[in-house]
């Protein structure tokens, strides 16, 4: 089974356009959204309807779960009085456009959605969460303790864990030391519409589960980042030319 896995658009409708074309020619099996379609740009109801439209299974983000309830607060962890002041600008513009109706469905969005898949008499269970399953807004760095990260997935009962929130994609496989060895994997799979890992490129993980996927094989679940080419120059430009800070249209040329 091939599953497509995308997160953080952010109102960036060129780059949600690109991802799903680019998505459409790998013939992914099943397709799912980890959230935060909105803030940041100036698509925010297109964004939802595309993903609406095509009957896309989604999780509420912290942008989107703030946005539905008309909150001043997206949830994010802004470090300077610059940051926080462009914040409020944001979310003030946000919930100023979005429409009544897109704003009933970010209210509907689940908070986490669960696979179980029974393959070699194992149970393999996939969790798709936005920042973890304690919190929305909880951030998972790659350089998170790994007692801290199995500790997380241990309880959550994730075999795999998929996450975005960051916007920078990673992928680490941990062991379990107990009376038979296992393995959890751990996936933030970047973000389609505000990297910040220095590739403006959108990213979106493919993730590749088959009949020989154990929870005692190291290997035997594939994890794929695809990087697509999208219009940034269009996207930074719709930034520029609205009420948003310019940075942010900085922030898309450079992936910061």
């Amino acid at each position: 089974m091939k599953i497509a896995l995308f997160s953080d658009i952010h109102a960036n409708l060129p780059a949600i356009e690109a991802c799903l074309a680019d998505i459409d020619m790998q013939k992914p099996d099943a397709i799912y959204c980890l959230g935060d379609l909105v803030g940041y740009n100036i698509w925010p109801n297109e964004v939802i309807n595309v993903i609406r439209q095509r009957g896309i299974p989604t999780i509420a983000g912290n942008y989107d779960f703030g946005i539905g309830r008309t909150s001043d607060d997206c949830g994010c962890a802004y470090k300077t009085d610059e940051e926080k002041a462009m914040g409020k600008v944001s979310i003030a513009y946000t919930n100023g456009i979005v429409n009544a109706e897109e704003r009933a469905y970010l209210r509907t969005l689940p908070a986490h959605i669960r696979v179980e898949f029974r393959l070699n008499d194992d149970r393999l269970n996939l969790l798709l969460v936005h920042g973890s399953p304690r919190r929305i807004n909880e951030y998972l760095f790659e350089d998170r303790d790994e007692k801290s990260l199995l500790r997380i997935m241990k309880d959550a009962d994730a075999d795999i864990m998929c996450f975005g929130h960051t916007h920078k994609p990673y992928h680490r496989i941990i062991e379990e030391a107990e009376d038979v060895k296992q393995y959890r994997h751990a996936i933030n799979i970047g973000s389609v519409g505000k990297p910040k890992d220095g590739d403006p490129r959108g990213c979106y993980v493919l993730l590749h589960i088959d009949e020989g996927s154990s929870i005692g094989a190291k290997e035997s679940v594939k994890v794929e980042f695809v990087r697509f080419e999208y219009d940034v120059e269009k996207a930074a430009q719709a930034v520029a030319q609205s009420p948003l800070p310019d940075q942010y249209a900085d922030m898309l040329r450079k992936a910061y």
